[in-house]
């Protein structure tokens, strides 16, 4: 059975409703005070590398 091309049916389509969460501002600051905490861990871990190992050598 074919469908008319012309014919006024309606497809209801039902739309799904998500809540987005938005994350805490304390967890993003949080998140971000441990990542900065690692890069001076890098920095002056980079540091010592420099004045330990580098330094003698000149």
């Amino acid at each position: 059975m074919m469908k008319e091309p012309h014919t006024n049916d309606v497809n209801t389509v039902e739309v799904e409703h998500q809540e987005n969460q938005q994350t805490s501002d304390s967890s993003i600051a949080a998140a971000n005070a441990i990542k900065y905490t690692a890069y001076i861990i890098l920095f002056f871990g980079f540091l010592y590398f420099l004045v330990q190992y580098v330094l003698p050598l000149l």
